[in-house]
């Protein structure tokens, strides 16, 4: 069936006006002013009318088979629900493993990214986990890269943290080099997800690798650049010389009290300073955990990242400080999407794919939600094997 949105406000994610949208199939195939189709060929009709259409949401980092277990085998998180991933807008995922990298495998990770795509998203996902070697499905990052199509990338690696394996140099340099041959021959970005810690060392590491090999600085997107403020204001300085830097949304009371910046909030501050936005991205951490450590490095609380808290960031940034629309919603569609190579997803243009997302213009609050060009909300209605409830 023809889907066809009328006289709604476009954002691709630049301000395009208002405009109709024809989808075929899971494409965008046209976008005009008016689009009359004057046929027997059966077509849905969406008014659009006091609503705004974004580009679908990618979120490039979720812990789709769970997370955790800082704190044993009973703090391990839940593998996530289609349901909660679309409710929030996040039309294409990017599945990754974390501090466990043994009782979660790389094929269990794929498999759960196949049984997402099934359910109607897009999917992909990381090779590895926190530790160094890193754990594969090939034996090869580089093997992994080329050989299976959803494996974009390497990641999270953790460095600057009590948790990672304390990477050197020469390993870390030896990943980002297999990386970056991988995506070459694999025709994909090659990117490396690092998770930062607390620690003051802080990007050393990355800035080291990219100083003093032949490495570009664009393989690597450190995460999680918003939990203290020495971090974020090093991400201020990495991103004015061009480097990525990731914000992670999910967050809870105790960590804004112990100085993290609001993800919502560094979109404002980095434009104050000059910075261009597009080198930019907010992921959610979804289905990690946020685990708390007493002064012994024992855990003393956790919580569950949420894939919701994605586009919560994003209308906060637009609602609260005031950041243009089209920057903001850019942290979660055209730059994800050109930082990790997906050239259909990001943007609304013909020939993309018709991952779409209608807001309220007024509140902009999530009202239908379009993968692929299937309807998986609809009037916060949400499809559950063909149909729709609340």
């Amino acid at each position: 069936m023809l889907k066809l949105i009328k006289n709604i406000h476009v954002y691709s994610p630049e301000d395009m006006g208002v405009k109709d949208v024809l989808i075929a199939a899971n494409k965008i195939c046209r976008i005009s002013d008016e689009i009359k189709i004057e046929s027997n060929i059966e077509i849905e009709v969406i008014d659009g009318s006091d609503k705004l259409l974004f580009p679908g949401f990618i979120d490039s980092h979720v812990h789709i088979l769970g997370g955790g277990g800082e704190g044993g085998f009973k703090t391990r998180t839940p593998e996530i629900m289609l349901s909660d991933i679309t409710t929030g807008g996040i039309t294409t995922v990017i599945g990754t493993l974390g501090t466990d990298g043994t009782t979660r495998s790389m094929a269990s990770l794929l498999a759960k990214a196949n049984a997402l795509e099934e359910e109607g998203i897009t999917t992909f996902v990381n090779t590895g986990s926190y530790q160094i070697p890193v754990k594969t499905l090939t034996e090869s990052i580089t093997d992994d890269l080329i050989l299976i199509d959803k494996i974009i990338g390497v990641g999270e690696l953790a460095i600057s943290d009590h948790r990672s394996s304390q990477p050197t140099f020469d390993e870390l340099a030896k990943i980002a080099a297999q990386a970056r041959v991988g995506g070459m021959l694999s025709g994909k970005a090659g990117t490396i997800n690092v998770h930062m810690g607390d620690s003051k060392r802080m990007l050393d590491l990355i800035e080291e690798i990219v100083e003093k090999t032949e490495i570009p600085k664009k393989h690597f997107i450190p995460t999680h650049m918003n939990r203290n403020p020495y971090l974020f204001e090093k991400s201020i300085e990495y991103a004015s010389k061009g480097g990525y830097v990731d914000y992670t949304t999910s967050t809870v009371p105790l960590f804004i009290e112990e100085g993290e910046v609001p993800a919502y909030h560094t979109l404002k501050l980095l434009i104050d300073k000059g910075v261009d936005t597009s080198v930019v991205t907010f992921t959610s951490d979804g289905q990690g955990s946020l685990p708390g450590f007493d002064e012994d490095g024992n855990m003393s609380r956790i919580d569950v990242g949420k894939v919701t808290s994605l586009y919560e960031s994003v209308r906060d940034s637009i609602i609260k400080d005031k950041v243009d629309i089209a920057k903001a919603i850019a942290v979660i569609t055209e730059n994800p999407a050109k930082i990790y190579g997906l050239s259909d997803k990001g943007k609304i243009a013909e020939g993309k794919d018709a991952d779409l997302v209608i807001v309220d213009k007024s509140s902009l609050e999530i009202e239908t939600v379009i993968a692929k060009g299937q309807i998986m909300i609809k009037d916060k209605a949400i499809l559950v094997k063909g149909t729709f409830e609340k």
